[in-house]
């Protein structure tokens, strides 16, 4: 999806190579395949290739990884999925970023 998302569109070539790994062909296809059946891309034909697009916008696909991982992974806990993904990276984390986080709370607060 990443791929995809960078350039607004991809081929399963494009995508390969973006990957570097020219021994995934098979699996970028059918991958792409799976996730235009799950309705994450869409394809027009480009000659005899396809050409995959978003079918959504990065922020609702964004929105749907953060609950698939929380729901996996943190048995649905938002707050225990952010404090794993801080412990991971807090060491690389700007103050910027930081106060961002720390104001983003502070407005949430009052919000259930």
């Amino acid at each position: 999806m990443d791929a995809v998302h960078a350039s607004g569109t991809a081929t399963v070539q494009e995508v390969v190579e973006r990957l570097g790994e020219m021994e995934a062909r098979d699996s970028v296809r059918v991958t792409l395949a799976i996730l235009e059946k799950k309705g994450h891309l869409r394809h027009r034909r480009d000659g005899n290739r396809n050409v995959y697009y978003p079918a959504v916008p990065r922020s609702v696909a964004q929105r749907s990884a953060m609950q698939h991982l929380a729901s996996t992974f943190f048995d649905g806990s938002a707050s225990r999925a952010i404090l794993a993904f801080l412990d991971q990276s807090a060491h690389r984390l700007t103050r910027e970023e930081l106060d961002e986080i720390a104001r983003r709370i502070e407005e949430r607060g009052g919000k259930r």
